[in-house]
Order: C-alpha cells, then structure tokens, then sequence
C-alpha cells in the first residue's frame, strides 16, 4: 500500500472523527437549550413551560398572593436587610405556606398573619429546601429566629417543629439572617 493510499485512509478516519464531535456537540447543545426552558415532573412524567420571569428579580413567590416589601433594621436603625414577601394571611394559605415550593429566590418571602400574638409552631412539612424561620411580636420585633434546615429524603418534615411566639411569622432562605446578622430585638418594617 502506498503512503499516499495510507495518509488519504488517515485523513478520512480523523475528518469522521470531527464530525462525530461537532454532531455530538451540536446534540449536546440542543438538549441543553430544550432543558432549559422547561421542567419536569419526573413522578409523573408530566412537563411544563418554565413560568415567564421565573428567578429574575420581578418573579413572585406564590401569584395568587398578595405581597409586601420587609426592611429588617437594628434597634440602631441599621438597615440589615429587606425581601419581597408573600403574604399568607388566612388560615388556608397559612397552612399552605411554603409546601410544594421548590425554591425561593434570594430576595423572597412569605409574611405569616395572625390576629394577635400567640405562641406558634412551625414545620417543614413537604419543604425541599431549608429555611429561616423568624417569629414578630404585635410591635414587629424579632422574638425567634430559627434555623431549619430542609428534611432528609424520608422525611416529609412533619416532625421538625419549630416553635415561638408572635403576632407575625417571616420565612426567608436558610441562613438570610445569619449572613445579613439579623437578630432578636431587630425591628421589622412592612405594610398590610
């Protein structure tokens, strides 16, 4: 065989190389594009189209909700740090409160209503991440703060209980208030 014969059989076997790359590639590339711009219930084999504006800073937590703006300040008027929260002001929507949600943007919440101070427990009941738990006073001073971390695979969260007294019940995102050093005694700001 002649080293021109030998170099054209060398030359064919590395251009079908490139283009089994460039074709895997370009799958690749296609499926990541389809995945990103929906969801999928694996359970039930079920997709979705991804909501409009979901993770950008206009999205909300829960549509059908009503919503405020919180401030956490210091009892030295410091600003420590603020979210946009759902309000879960009726005993459905408490109830519901953060279940099924699968997250919460950085800079979301959920404001819990009561008629008056009470002492209160909360659970993590069918939470998939883990969150901060801080309970207000009629006054709108941080009494609690508790730090529960989302339930392991077998558990549906029932049995983490977290208890406190308060007329309000903020839920941010695991450790928001250890990172902006929100404490008990800050004053929280919002309208109704």
């Amino acid at each position: 065989m002649s080293s021109d014969a030998n170099a054209s059989r060398f030359s064919r076997a590395s251009l079908k190389t490139v283009d089994r790359r460039q074709f895997l590639t370009s799958v690749t590339v296609g499926i990541s594009g389809i995945a990103g711009c929906s969801t999928r219930d694996v359970m039930s084999g079920r997709s979705e189209e991804t909501p409009e504006g979901f993770g950008s800073p206009d999205a909300t937590i829960h549509s059908g909700y009503a919503s405020t703006d919180i401030v956490v300040r210091s009892p030295d008027d410091d600003k420590r740090g603020e979210v946009t929260a759902a309000i879960a002001d009726t005993t459905e929507l408490r109830y519901l409160g953060l279940s099924d949600t699968e997250m919460l943007p950085a800079d979301r919440g959920m404001l819990f209503v009561f008629e008056s101070e009470r002492d209160l427990s909360f659970v993590m009941r069918e939470m998939s991440f883990g969150i901060d738990i801080l309970y207000l006073d009629a006054d709108r001073t941080i009494t609690e703060i508790h730090h529960a971390s989302e339930p392991g695979p077998n558990e549906d969260g029932s049995e983490q209980s977290y208890p406190g007294w308060g007329q309000y019940v903020l839920e941010v995102n695991y450790d928001w208030t250890t990172d902006r050093a929100v404490a008990a005694g800050d004053v929280v700001t919002f309208d109704l």
